[in-house]
């Protein structure tokens, strides 16, 4: 089968909600990132073949397949197709699934893979609240197949990031301490110009604005989501704006534009779990990999695992059995952000430069999302 290569791979600096990128048109934030994409990479446009892009609640400012019009307003050809894709939080690492799947068959060359979210102009599940206009009150009410089944119980990531809290016996200090120690590794990133390589700027703003200084007698304080509950604003991610991008090629097209790839696409998957805990799915996704590569959690260099919220994050490390010290290295989406769409490409481009930084062989990146699925990519650093 033909290999599929990431010849590179960027992101914007996240903005939180109502900061530096809150005004930017999504669209002018997915055309920035593909802009620079192809000028570091020095390629032509019309090379590439698609452009696939991650997006979720895509209404108002992302809708009308935002990856067609960011390439549009970046100013390339308009014979260069593009088409928007919601696997939820997993949005963009599914583009990058998809743009490694053509290459691997053998039907594209060249594909910008990525994702863009503005929380702030659109809010998270706005487009289930739009939805309630028309009689909508939830996506599963009313459904006669889904009720028979699931019945009519609350189905939201709050309510998931409670159950799996509960189901692995994970306390509020035992997350706390990992929110703590998120912030305190961003921060030290940022110091340390860990990302320096890997953020484009927009304008002048080049710096993620989430991380911050906080204690663990802080987030003490911080009252329950839920009356009687675990689960804090300290232990979710972040509302934030942002984008990301990268660039999967074939090995006819790095010798053809003489690219330099850094990795290759070891292992992708999608798997499913119970979408009441909503936030599971990781665990099962990962054994799977794991399980069609031969690898073990040993092998795995560098992990980017999504915290959507603590819980996901350390019932994943209790069930792998993964070193806590490899995981989210540089912090996570509590103290980076989680701008939706834009995830699985930003968390790639980190993934990318770290296990580049720290001479890695195998990268492992995967996220929750929602219905109760999860998306795993391995990937092999290349010399």
């Amino acid at each position: 089968m033909p290999e599929a290569y990431i010849v590179d791979a960027i992101r914007t600096a996240v903005g939180k909600k109502g900061g530096a990128l809150s005004a930017v048109h999504p669209a002018d934030l997915g055309a920035r990132v593909i802009t620079q994409l192809l000028e570091r990479n020095q390629v032509n446009p019309l090379e590439i073949d698609d452009v696939v892009f991650g997006c979720v609640d895509a209404i108002g400012p992302q809708a009308g397949n935002i990856a067609r019009t960011a390439w549009l307003t970046a100013g390339f050809p308009e014979q260069v197709p593009g088409v928007t894709v919601d696997r939820q939080c997993g949005s963009s690492q599914q583009a990058l699934h998809f743009a490694a799947q053509a290459v691997m068959s053998g039907t594209a060359d060249l594909i910008v893979a990525g994702g863009v979210q503005n929380m702030s102009m659109i809010p998270i599940a706005s487009a289930m609240i739009v939805g309630q206009q028309f009689g909508f009150e939830t996506p599963f009410k009313g459904s006669a197949g889904w009720e028979h089944r699931y019945g009519d119980q609350e189905v939201s990531q709050f309510r998931g990031a409670e159950l799996i809290a509960d189901k692995w016996d994970i306390s509020r200090e035992e997350m706390e301490r990992w929110a703590l120690q998120s912030h305190e590794r961003a921060r030290k990133a940022i110091a340390e110009g860990l990302f320096d390589n890997e953020i484009v700027p927009v304008g002048k703003f080049m710096v993620d604005e989430g991380p911050r200084e906080t204690s663990l007698e802080k987030m003490a304080g911080l009252n329950s989501l839920v009356e009687g509950g675990r689960i804090t604003a300290a232990l979710a991610s972040q509302i934030c704006d942002g984008a990301s991008a990268t660039l999967v090629a074939s090995e006819a097209a790095v010798k053809a534009h003489r690219l330099r790839p850094r990795a290759r696409v070891h292992h992708l998957s999608a798997r499913g779990a119970d979408p009441i805990l909503m936030l599971s799915a990781p665990i099962p996704a990962t054994e799977y990999a794991l399980e069609k590569t031969g690898l073990t959690m040993g092998d795995i260099d560098v992990v980017e695992i999504n915290e959507a919220f603590a819980p996901v994050v350390l019932a994943w490390i209790k069930e792998t059995g993964a070193d806590p010290a490899k995981v989210n290295r540089n912090g996570g989406a509590i103290a980076l952000g989680h701008p939706l769409g834009a995830t699985g490409t930003k968390l790639f481009a980190t993934l990318l430069n770290e296990l580049e930084r720290t001479g890695g062989r195998y990268g492992l990146q995967t996220i929750c999302e929602g219905g109760g699925t999860a998306n795993v990519t391995i990937i092999e650093r290349l010399n």
